[in-house]
């Protein structure tokens, strides 16, 4: 590989972040207060996901990065998908076809620096808890609302990511026995009643069954079965439309049960509300604050934790995954 010369005036070390979805591989160099200081991005080919090109994608995005800025010392790695305490090894990757993905290994053959895998949940987490919403605080939870519900979690200023690399998939916690299936196979799960998918199968089923309750400004900036999605019921309930803001309302009190059950068991300072469908912002969370004030146990006799917005946005992951890396690299 061909470097440039770094140029950058700080002197805290520069470590690469990448974040690796179902369809693109997102990088970016981070400096040390967390600014992001060189991005590259590369689609992920529709035709095939194997292991081969996901890591060829990977290794040009680290290239082209490395060629603005040599003075990079650690890479660290978000992806989607369950990955081992080692670090090393995609478990089960659902939108890739990762499974038992000695992934680290395959990279360090090719990449001359310390590499280091996380799920992007965590990676998330701990951008946020390092330089976003949960900045100050030492017990943190974070729930990703988009197609379904992930999460992280902080504890005593540390990644907590279980025995087996798996803690934080919230979105599978039943919430009501038999109920709405879901495609882990389980029913009930929260996922099934607080995401992205979940507000959209709603707003589909009630304008597929003509219901009076569809307004022309629903029908309008939404338009029809095929196109209806998220955003665009973000779009409309933020333009006033009354069906658009009571489902998402309602998709603000599931949020709120989940999160006052992980309150219970965590009892964290602050839960961080990230994910496609926070965009909605307090159209969503004011309706999960006040329903997780009726369910906390203890209500009334304890501190509340905080329910905020993610401040990151879709570079929480990268930059956690960079920041990551950087400590154990450099500890």
């Amino acid at each position: 590989m061909s470097h440039a010369k770094s140029t950058h005036p700080s002197t805290a070390p520069l470590a690469i972040g990448i974040d690796i979805g179902g369809t693109k591989v997102a990088g970016g160099i981070v400096d040390g207060d967390g600014a992001v200081v060189h991005r590259a991005r590369r689609d992920t080919p529709e035709r095939s996901k194997s292991p081969k090109v996901v890591e060829d994608t990977i290794v040009s995005v680290v290239e082209e990065l490395l060629a603005q800025d040599a003075d990079v010392t650690a890479i660290g790695i978000g992806a989607a998908g369950f990955v081992d305490a080692d670090r090393a090894t995609v478990v089960f990757a659902p939108h890739l076809s990762w499974r038992n993905e000695p992934l680290r290994d395959a990279l360090s053959r090719r990449i001359g620096l310390p590499i280091f895998v996380d799920n992007d949940a965590n990676a998330a987490i701990w951008g946020e808890s390092r330089f976003g919403a949960g900045v100050g605080e030492s017990h943190l939870v974070m729930v990703n609302l988009g197609t379904g519900i992930g999460g992280g979690i902080v504890l005593d200023g540390k990644v907590v990511r279980g025995r087996h690399g798996i803690a934080g998939e919230f979105g599978h916690m039943q919430l009501v026995p038999d109920g709405i299936r879901c495609e882990c196979g389980n029913r009930g799960c929260w996922e099934q009643y607080a995401s992205g998918n979940a507000l959209v199968r709603e707003a589909r089923a009630l304008m597929d069954n003509h219901s009076p309750m569809v307004t022309p400004l629903f029908a309008e900036i939404c338009g029809g079965h095929d196109v209806l999605t998220g955003p665009v019921i973000t779009e409309a309930a933020q333009a006033g439309d009354l069906l658009a803001r009571e489902l998402l309302a309602e998709i603000g009190r599931w949020l709120g049960i989940g999160i006052a059950d992980l309150a219970a068991a965590l009892d964290p300072g602050v839960f961080i509300i990230g994910g496609g469908v926070s965009a909605a912002g307090d159209l969503l969370l004011e309706p999960a604050r006040e329903t997780f004030r009726r369910h906390l146990t203890g209500r009334g006799y304890r501190p509340e934790a905080r329910i905020v917005a993610a401040a990151l946005g879709n570079e929480a992951g990268l930059i956690g995954a960079a920041d990551l890396a950087r400590h154990d690299a450099n500890p």
